[in-house]
């Protein structure tokens, strides 16, 4: 089996099989995704995380697919149906679709109106009618009259619907028409008139056509909710005319009485069944395909938030902002606990505002503060400016506070900081966002982070399964360390879960700390399988064994001790000695045991062990506005992107609202993904272009905010050359039928 999924595997991926058995081979085992594409790549030939998620994913499709024409060849097989020229068709169908138009006419299904008007004994009539013989059409019906069958109307109508289920079961048909939707299929939408007035949001879809096949994902969801909230109908089809002629082409052979009633029959089985059938096909395509690519924008957009650059372990003063109760402010030490917690209020012009000096300065030498984090929330900007006029002689920080809230009322807050309230929560993960932006945002349901698209419309099991499995992936790319990270950190390391995050910080904080990771062997419920998935991804700092402050993999220490002995120095004298370790001929050390891929890696992560792949912070200062109000056409601010869509990207220019920029406003040349050209968190310029107080709109340039002397000249750029779509009746008709003669 594992044999034939890694060759169906490797023609859709175009990767070797030998690889991708390695790594099915290895998820079998229990090995997780950043576990295998870290230490197994001598197996899988150095294959990256998306890779074997790809191969993973793809692999599980091929299963239920083999799994499904199982079921279905055993069903057929039970009703005495299956032939040889059906098991061919079986074993040709290459997708679901296929097999389940195979599977149609056999499947158990409600009584139809085509199973009453065969146990009335109208079959043989309606097979007469398909042959489109020449004679009565009502004589030959005359004939069928029965009790059940009052008069020749009913007996043709009863043959009809014989005739429309058989077209409507047809797999070639089903599968030919399933093309033309795909391919010539539009979405079109329109308001209902009588909400009208409450639909407002959706004004761009009142009356609204696009090309299924090229609809972008934000669209698409956009026209989703509008019609799950009662304000658009929706439909998908292609030229109705144009798939009926495509029926009538395959069953009409003539046009005498019996071509005639045949001729209705299909109208019927197009209209009745099978554009009902499709119709709901492309809505869950579609909806799927969004899905997809919504979930996918959020993954990339949670990655670079998750690994935005840490201060790190400084002494803080952290401020939750705010007008009428004040701002809550926090002392955390180093490791960010909290000291000491006040509110002060910094927006009126009296003794309080003196006050509030005088508390800051004070805590500054108090607590040897060595940075200010302040929430970008109400008054944010209005607390920076103000404890920036103090000058005080340490960093400031604007920090983006979206789901603090969140966090702040969960149970996470309240078992961290139980005798303190939900203000003072606030305050505190504020503080530890801008130490260690991912050991804090792990805690909170990265839904409520605000970095994506529509992420509340999305199928939420597959949503939550990729944003985990992006969370594991930054963790284990930066790594954790044992003796202080938290049990909401240590869950997503490779091969641990949140039972044995729980059974780690008991045992360390019964023993006072692991002085090495085979301690981990110790920890209960914590075997061998599990040791081999975590402790590469586990640092202890200061501890017995040097080795483990790094990424080396405890299975590699023989190899470095090797290493060392060979270059006449201790392990740790070989550690960041770059001159020795460039001297290091890794082909020497290849074997049985470990390939090129390990040996290299264990000498460059030695050259920088345990080196955080994120990047210096950098302080960022906005322009003098702070509202909406305070824009005009035509300025040019500094601004931090704080979301990427596949419409553009916002930005934050300090005014307590994003500004979107569009698209086709990013750069002087062709964008086809904003993404290729922003990062979450990138300082940029922007000029404003409009701002709608009443919608609540700031449009802003990114391309029109550069110098001239900066923008690329385009007019030599080749124009992406628009897809040619086939609108004639003839030509749809003539490739649908070349797909029959083959």
């Amino acid at each position: 089996m594992i044999d034939f999924i890694s060759r169906e595997v490797s023609a859709r991926l175009g990767i070797s099989a030998h690889k991708i058995a390695a790594v099915l081979a290895l998820l079998e085992e229990g090995g997780t995704i950043p576990f295998i594409a870290r230490y197994r790549k001598d197996s899988t030939g150095a294959l990256d995380e998306v890779q074997i998620q790809q191969i993973r994913d793809k692999a599980q499709a091929i299963r239920e697919f083999i799994n499904r024409k199982e079921f279905i060849e055993n069903t057929i097989r039970e009703q005495g149906n299956m032939t040889i020229e059906l098991q061919k068709q079986l074993d040709a169908a290459k997708t679901l679709s296929e097999l389940e138009d195979i599977y149609l006419p056999y499947k158990p299904k409600r009584r139809t109106r085509a199973q009453m008007a065969r146990e009335a004994g109208l079959e043989p009539l309606a097979e007469w009618l398909m042959l489109q013989e020449n004679g009565s059409v009502e004589k030959k019906a005359e004939t069928f009259l029965n009790d059940a069958v009052s008069d020749v109307d009913a007996a043709l109508k009863g043959a009809r619907d014989i005739i429309a289920e058989i077209v409507s079961e047809d797999a070639e048909i089903r599968g030919a028409l399933r093309e033309l939707f795909e391919k010539e299929g539009k979405v079109t939408t329109l308001v209902f008139e009588s909400k009208k007035g409450e639909a407002a949001k959706y004004k761009d879809y009142f009356d609204f056509s696009e090309a299924f096949d090229t609809m972008p994902s934000h669209r698409a969801l956009a026209v989703l909710r509008g019609n799950a909230e009662g304000f658009l109908r929706f439909s998908i089809e292609p030229d109705p005319d144009i798939a009926v002629a495509v029926l009538e082409d395959r069953f009409l052979k003539s046009v005498n009485e019996a071509g005639q009633q045949v001729k209705q029959a299909i109208q019927d089985a197009y209209k009745r069944l099978l554009q009902p059938s499709l119709e709901t096909e492309l809505r869950t395509a579609l909806k799927t395909r969004s899905d997809e690519d919504a979930i996918q924008v959020f993954s990339e957009n949670l990655r670079q938030l998750l690994l935005s650059p840490p201060l790190g372990n400084k002494n803080l003063i952290a401020i939750d902002p705010g007008y009428r109760t004040g701002c809550k402010v926090a002392a955390l030490d180093r490791y960010g606990r909290l000291l000491d917690h006040t509110v002060i209020y910094v927006h009126e012009q009296n003794d309080r505002l003196q006050k509030a000096e005088t508390v800051l300065r004070d805590w500054i030498l108090k607590y040897e503060a060595e940075g200010f984090a302040i929430g970008n929330g109400t008054a944010g900007r209005e607390a920076d400016r103000f404890v920036r006029s103090l000058q005080p002689g340490i960093p400031v920080f604007l920090i983006n506070e979206d789901g603090a809230s969140v966090y702040s009322a969960s149970e996470v807050a309240r078992e961290e900081l139980p005798d303190e309230d939900i203000t003072v929560r606030g305050a505190v993960s504020i503080g530890r966002r801008l130490m260690d932006p991912l050991a804090e945002l792990v805690k909170i349901d990265p839904k409520s982070i605000g970095v994506g698209q529509y992420q509340h419309d999305v199928n939420q099991f597959r949503l939550k399964d990729k944003l985990d499995e992006t969370v594991a992936s930054c963790v284990n790319a930066v790594g954790v360390n044992l003796n202080t990270s938290g049990k909401y950190l240590l869950r997503y390391v490779s091969g641990i879960g949140p039972t044995l995050a729980e059974n780690i910080v008991q045992y360390r904080d019964e023993k006072g700390g692991f002085k090495t990771r085979k301690e981990l062997l110790e920890v209960p419920r914590l075997g061998p399988k599990a040791y081999e998935q975590c402790a590469g991804f586990l640092r202890i700092q200061d501890g017995e064994e040097s080795l483990d402050a790094s990424g080396v993999h405890p299975e590699a220490y023989p190899l470095v001790e090797r290493m060392a002995k060979d270059m006449g120095v201790s392990v740790s004298g070989l550690m960041k000695n770059e001159k020795l370790l460039k001297q290091i001929n890794p082909e020497k050390y290849i074997g049985d045991q470990y390939g090129l891929h390990t040996v290299t890696d264990v000498i460059g992560e030695l050259a920088k062990p345990g080196r955080d792949p994120r990047s210096e912070l950098q302080i960022f200062e906005y322009a003098e506005v702070y509202s909406p109000e305070d824009l005009s056409v035509g300025m040019i601010l500094p601004g931090v992107v704080t979301n990427i869509t596949r419409f553009g990207a916002f930005v934050d220019v300090g005014v307590k609202q994003d500004g979107l920029v569009h698209i086709s406003e990013i750069a002087n040349r062709y964008v086809s993904d904003p993404a290729d050209v922003l990062k979450l968190n990138q300082k940029v310029s922007v000029k404003v272009m409009e701002v709608d107080l009443v919608r609540k709109r700031i449009s802003l340039s990114i391309k029109q905010a550069q110098p001239d002397t900066g923008r690329r000249k385009t007019g030599g750029r080749k124009k992406q050359k628009s897809r040619q779509r086939e609108t004639d009746m003839g030509e749809a008709l003539k490739r649908l039928q070349s797909k029959f003669n083959r």
